[in-house]
């Protein structure tokens, strides 16, 4: 069973992912992480964002991360271009990581993207971790040391909290770690068929 994680920037996905991670019969994928190993491994990445992009995309072998980035958040088109070179890389690495886990009861599938990049076709439940807005752009700012405008226009970038929660099966308001952690293990129990 896969099990998709998503919600928007600042929401606070990786706290979740991190309790999900406690349970030993879980096996953890972060998209974001793989994706940025595999931007800097992966030869067809390389190949099809350097001519995307131009030579500057790389600095000798990794990534020019805030070249990319000032690029991309400023022109949506580019954006999705990137994402259309990633993504199916991403998918074929992640297929591969479900069939090294199948012994786990499920494999979580972390991505901020799972609805724009369809990933929630190959998902059999979707759970959207939620954050008042003002919560998300200061855990963002604290974290990236980035303005409140460069937040928001990334946000912008991304799906409507609302929208991903109306195409979820679960939702986790993650404002303080107790109460995540009570809806983590609720969720765990209904996927795993273990009375509370």
């Amino acid at each position: 069973m896969i099990i998709g994680v998503t919600g928007g920037i600042g929401s606070g996905k990786t706290i979740v992912v991190k309790l999900f991670e406690e349970f030993k019969n879980v096996a953890v994928y972060i998209a974001d992480i793989e994706a940025k190993k595999l931007i800097n491994s992966s030869s067809t990445i390389k190949k099809k964002i350097t001519k995307e992009f131009g030579e500057k995309a790389y600095t000798k072998t990794v990534i020019n991360n805030k070249y990319i980035a000032h690029i991309v958040f400023n022109d949506k088109k580019k954006l999705s271009v990137l994402n259309d070179i990633i993504h199916p890389e991403v998918k074929k690495h992640f297929l591969n990581f479900v069939k090294n886990n199948k012994n786990k009861d499920y494999v979580i599938y972390e991505s901020a993207l799972i609805f724009e990049t369809q990933s929630n076709l190959f998902c059999d439940k979707i759970i959207c971790v939620t954050a008042p807005i003002q919560l998300r752009i200061d855990r963002v700012i604290k974290r990236d040391n980035i303005t409140r405008e460069e937040v928001l226009n990334r946000i912008s970038n991304q799906l409507r909290q609302e929208k991903k929660v109306l195409q979820s099966h679960y939702y986790i308001n993650n404002i303080d770690k107790k109460n995540t952690k009570k809806s983590v293990n609720k969720i765990h129990n209904i996927l795993t068929k273990k009375r509370v």
